[in-house]
This record gives structure tokens, sequence and C-alpha cells, in this order.
């Protein structure tokens, strides 16, 4: 065999790899088709579809969590529910290439929004677990409400505070000498809830996909925020399959599904429609607390839950984005 002959061993490592680049190559061009089928296909759907998803999956995931709590503490199962999420969106989005992407304007958005979805899921879950779904949900829109009386000075808002007002006067006084503490993380958990609707209105401007990228850049950041405050709480439960599943479960119904079909309206509508529609939630909230957590309503929360629903319905933002 002459000298050029003899087989060249890059050559030949290069050829056992041709197989393995080709499987690769295709599963590529799989997820991509399947990528811009979903975006088709989420173009083509009614706003109003992702409008009712969002306000079902809200509450639906954290009455779960709530039965979750006998296993692990509030803030660990909160932490659960940001991790699995983010995980989900590292698989699916690859945030960080959208993120680099961005100016300094657009990298502060997303590193405030993940903060806020850090603290307002710690905050809320320790407030569920001090008090009913439906009255923690019903406190979320009095900010809100107030912001847009400030802005949008108008005989429809301040007919609107006065109902959520009221409303949250009756369901605050029927509980608050026994649980101060849940209350105090529930007004928290409500100021930040204005705040996660203002900022995800920002990142949903740049378009459905852009602003899912976002999303699942904000969740990134919100595990390294929320690392410190839940973590500890959630060790129990990384030696418990069961509940681990859980926190995943847990993740993908209250941060997966409704913050993408938030992003998904938001990108869609305005915000005062958005915020005419998310007048579900206390309802929604109240409905799940029954079924699922057997929660059954005292007359006056009813009619607390039923004058901020109303509110959230005849209050009206200015027409931005």
């Amino acid at each position: 065999m002459d000298k050029g002959s003899l087989p060249c061993p890059d050559v030949e490592e290069d050829r056992a790899f041709v197989p393995e680049r080709i499987f690769f190559a295709a599963r590529r061009r799989r997820l991509t088709a399947l990528r811009r089928g979903a975006a088709a296909a989420a173009e083509k759907a009614p706003p109003a579809s992702f409008l009712v998803v969002s306000a079902i999956f809200h509450y639906l995931g954290p009455a779960f969590a709530v039965l979750l709590f006998s296993r692990v503490e509030p803030l660990g199962v909160a932490w659960l529910r940001i991790a699995s999420a983010a995980a989900i969106f590292v698989l699916w989005r690859r945030p960080w290439r959208s993120f680099n992407g961005l100016d300094g304007r657009g990298k502060r958005l997303l590193v405030w929004w993940g903060i806020v979805l850090a603290v307002m899921n710690s905050t809320f879950y320790v407030a569920i677990d001090r008090l009913p779904l439906g009255i923690v949900a019903a406190i979320e829109f009095l900010p809100v409400i107030a912001l847009a009386a400030a802005g949008t000075r108008s005989s429809r808002n301040v007919v609107a505070l006065a109902l959520a007002v009221v409303g949250v006067y009756f369901l605050t006084d029927v509980r608050f000498a026994g649980e101060p503490i849940g209350f105090l993380f529930a007004f928290a958990n409500a100021g930040l809830f204005a705040l996660y609707i203002v900022l995800g209105h920002r990142v949903a401007a740049r378009g459905a996909s852009a602003g899912i990228d976002g999303l699942a850049a904000a969740m990134l950041i919100a595990v390294v925020v929320a690392t410190p405050i839940g973590l500890w709480a959630a060790a129990p439960a990384l030696g418990d399959p069961v509940a681990l599943l859980a926190g995943v479960g847990v993740g993908v119904t209250s941060s997966v599904i409704p913050y993408v079909t938030d992003q998904l309206a938001m990108s869609r509508v305005k915000r005062s429609t958005y915020a005419l529609f998310v007048s579900l939630l206390p309802a929604t909230a109240t409905v799940v607390g029954i079924v699922v957590l057997a929660q059954i309503p005292s007359a006056i929360e009813v009619a607390g839950v039923t004058l901020v629903v109303g509110a959230v319905a005849v209050h009206r933002e200015r027409e931005a984005r």
C-alpha cells in the first residue's frame, strides 16, 4: 500500500460522525417546524381564548400548591414552581440568546420583571397558606384599580375604586384579626401583581414570540432571586420524588401555561381590554378554591369578591399598550 492510500484518521472520524450530524440536523429542522407551526396557530387563535386559559390556570396551579404545603413549606413550593418553570423555558426557548441581543434598557426591564416574579410568587404562597385563595385573588386587584383611577380620572374609575375598597373591606374585616400576617403578604403580592401587569405589557409590546423569550429570560433571573429565599425550604422535596414531581406540576400549571398565555394575549390586546378580562380572576379563584380546596366562602366574602369583580369590570385605563 503506498503512502497516499493510507487512511486519514481525521477523515475517518469525520465519516463516523456523519449519521449523528444528519440526526441532529433533522431534529433541529423538526423542532423549528413545530415552533413555527405553534406560532402560526397562536396567531390564528382569538385573544379571548388565551385570556380564558390564563384566568383558569392562574389559580388552578396555586390550588394544587396548597395541597403540597403538607409536604413542603410555602416558600419551598414557590421555589420549586419558579425553578421548574425556568428549566422548561431553558429547554424550550434558550433565552440567553435573545437576552444577549437586547440593549441595556431591554435587559434592565427583564431583570426587574424577574425580580418581581420571584418576590411576587413567594409572597403569594405565604398569603394563600394563611388565607382562602379567593380572598387573596380579590385583594390582588386593589392596586390595579387604584392605579387606573389615578392615571385616568373619570367617574367610571371613581365608582370602580369605591366598589373595590368596599369589597376588600368586607374581605379583610372578616378575617384580619386572625391573620394579620396573611393580609400583609396578600397586600404585598397585590402591589407586585400590578407591577407584573405593567412590566409584562412592556415586554409583550415587542411581539408574542419575543415576549415569550423575554418571559423565559425573566424566569431565569427569578430563580437567582428566589434561591436564597426558598431553596432552604425546598430542600426536603429534593429527596421526595412525589413532592418533586408535584412541584414540577405546579410550575407548569402556575407559571408556564398562564404566563405564556398572558404574553400571547398582551401582545394582541390593549391593556384596558386585558384589565377587563382579568376581572374573571377573583371569581375563578373562588370557584377553584371551592372545588379543589373545599374553601367555602361566607356570604359576606362572596359579596366582597363580587364587588371586586365588578370594580375590575367597570374601571378603564388609558388606551396605551
